[in-house]
């Protein structure tokens, strides 16, 4: 293989390579690796986030190599205590399948599944007894699983682990074992997991996977890492508008990190960019990037068309969805719950308070006070979502 194409597979967003001199030798000798990367669906959306990691993969796909997806659909029932202060609620199995329903459609907006192995790790978690589990937990000691530092960090603070919660790595590292895993792709955050792959493979005497890690993709508000319960994410489905919207209002520090580990564009293209746009027109050039990796050219233009019609020249976009109202008589409340916008009553008594609700211009504060509206009226409902009154 090309020694560029190597080097670019194995440097662009990556934090560490495990055993880096053994992965080289691999690639290099042509060798078809069975490259590995277990997602749980313990949210319904996928984000760029998640999308960091399932680029990298998609670029061991392109060079050859066979890809391999694991939903972790059984692990999610105890989810993964990685950098966690406190224990997961459990997910029940309605919760985990109702999140799996978008997962692989959303995953495949970037690698070719059709080309790929997919496996639910339900398949063999639920057909093992207990004497296979047992066997399983022969391959690590209490002292080597508490020796990670969030479970350090909750001894200290007399927080309880619990005992499915230190299985965890052990079962991630089962999967490894189970889907014969040359190498496996993950976060920083992801480090002792994959590592525990290594040892359970060793355990069960086979030949231990490489191990990848990329980096972790900060979130909309430049500090904690991309997560949906943060609610600092960027969805793969989100509209274009909307993501367009999102990445305009990222901080400025993140753009460089962005460009690398979300598009596709070659890191010479970035620093040129850099060193001749201003921060405003960087992160109109990121947004318009995304965007086109998810939705095509054609949505990336018009969703930089109607930023810069609504936030530049204070335009309404033409093309806006309806708010059907009976009457014409509707209290401002109901008004933005029926729009859609918010998952909630408390949510959208709380956006009307902080003044996200106008319409032809005027802000509404009071989520009780009752419009009369004749139709036509053109409503804005948080910062980037406008609707058309019809009565």
């Amino acid at each position: 293989m090309d020694k560029s194409k190597i080097e670019h597979v194995l440097m662009r967003g990556v934090e560490d390579v495990i055993d880096r001199k053994h992965l080289e030798q691999a690639l290099a000798g042509g060798k078809t690796l069975r490259v590995k990367l277990g997602i749980d669906p313990t949210a319904s959306d996928l984000h760029l986030g998640h999308a960091v990691v399932l680029r990298k993969l998609k670029e061991f796909q392109e060079l050859g190599h066979k890809i391999i997806l694991i939903i972790g659909d059984f692990t999610a029932r105890i989810g993964d205590p990685a950098h966690r202060a406190e224990a997961r609620k459990p997910l029940t199995e309605s919760e985990i399948k109702k999140n799996m329903e978008k997962y692989l459609r959303q995953a495949g907006k970037i690698v070719n599944l059709k080309k790929a192995e997919v496996f639910y790790n339900s398949r063999w978690f639920l057909k093992e007894g207990m004497a296979k589990m047992i066997e399983l937990s022969s391959a690590a000691s209490i002292q080597q699983v508490l020796h990670r530092e969030d479970f350090k960090e909750r001894i200290n603070r007399h927080q309880d682990i619990t005992l499915t919660e230190l299985l965890y790595p052990l079962l991630q590292g089962y999967d490894s074992l189970q889907v014969k895993a040359d190498l496996e792709l993950g976060g920083t955050d992801q480090t002792f997991n994959l590592l525990m792959g290594r040892r359970v493979q060793r355990c069960f005497g086979m030949k231990e996977q490489d191990i990848l890690t990329v980096s972790l993709l900060e979130g909309l508000d430049g500090v904690k890492k991309m997560s949906k319960s943060l609610d600092n994410f960027i969805a793969l489905d989100d509209e274009g508008a909307q993501m367009f919207g999102k990445i305009m209002s990222l901080p400025d520090k993140l753009i460089s990190k962005y460009f690398l580990l979300t598009t596709d564009l070659e890191e010479t293209e970035i620093k040129t960019l850099e060193k001749s746009l201003s921060p405003r027109d960087l992160k109109a050039r990121l947004g318009f990037e995304i965007v086109k990796i998810y939705h095509g050219e054609k949505a990336a233009e018009k969703a930089k068309g109607d930023f810069d019609s609504i936030f530049v020249k204070k335009e309404i976009p033409e093309d806006i969805p309806d708010i059907k109202v009976n009457n014409g008589r509707i209290s401002s409340l109901d008004l933005v719950v029926l729009s859609g916008v918010v998952a909630s009553k408390s949510e959208a008594r709380r956006l009307i308070e902080q003044g996200g609700l106008e319409v032809q211009g005027r802000v509404f504060r009071n989520s009780q006070e009752v419009m009369n509206l004749k139709g036509g009226e053109a409503v804005k409902i948080g910062k980037r979502h406008f609707f058309r009154i019809r009565v």
